[in-house]
């Protein structure tokens, strides 16, 4: 019965007050839980990048919100529902028509990675692979430890001179048959 209710949920957009899409987040969670609206509301989302920030001098890769000011709820429309969640703390509203819940299509739920997708690979620890997609884009590097129920993979890649572990999706990784160093060149010094 779960299974087939959540098949008929759709994707939608929530507005959210800047900065306040954690607490937003919670807020639905907790509404779902004192409500009994797991049969309603099945998943929230906030879309997350890696990208490379350089703060005093040092690199290193952070996670910060793809889309500043919006939540993505997967839920079954229905008046209550939507009078429930749009009264939460830090929402403005849907996005849509006059505050009225526009669905994603299938080909936006895709893109915006909504919908875990599973690859059916076989890394393994020591294989080369080139990455394919995100901000990594381009870098190859070795896999150091792979977790198939999470779809991800600890990667060392050389970055800014210096050998650096990313965790990767999958889906963004192509294997190589290439060799690489096993350490990245030493920098050189500067006088």
């Amino acid at each position: 019965m779960e299974n087939a209710r959540e098949s008929q949920a759709k994707w939608y957009v929530l507005h959210t007050y800047s900065g306040y899409e954690m607490m937003v987040k919670s807020s639905l969670e907790q509404l779902i839980e004192n409500n009994h609206l797991e049969d309603s509301i099945f998943d929230l989302k906030i879309p997350m990048e890696q990208t490379i920030e350089e703060k005093n001098g040092k690199r290193k890769v952070v996670e910060r919100k793809l889309l500043p000011c919006y939540v993505f709820i997967k839920m079954i429309y229905s008046n209550q529902v939507w009078y429930l969640v749009t009264n939460t703390r830090g929402v403005t509203g849907f996005v849509g028509p006059q505050g009225r819940p526009l669905p994603l299509k299938d080909d936006e739920v895709r893109k915006m990675q909504l919908e875990p997708v599973v690859v059916d690979a076989d890394f393994a620890a020591g294989d080369t692979v080139n990455i394919d997609a995100g901000p990594l884009a381009g870098f190859v590097g070795k896999i150091k430890k792979c977790s198939d129920t999470a779809q991800k993979a600890t990667v060392s890649v050389v970055m800014f001179g210096r050998n650096t572990d990313v965790e990767v999706e999958y889906a963004q990784l192509r294997k190589i048959n290439a060799e690489l160093p096993e350490e990245a060149p030493a920098a050189p010094e500067e006088e």
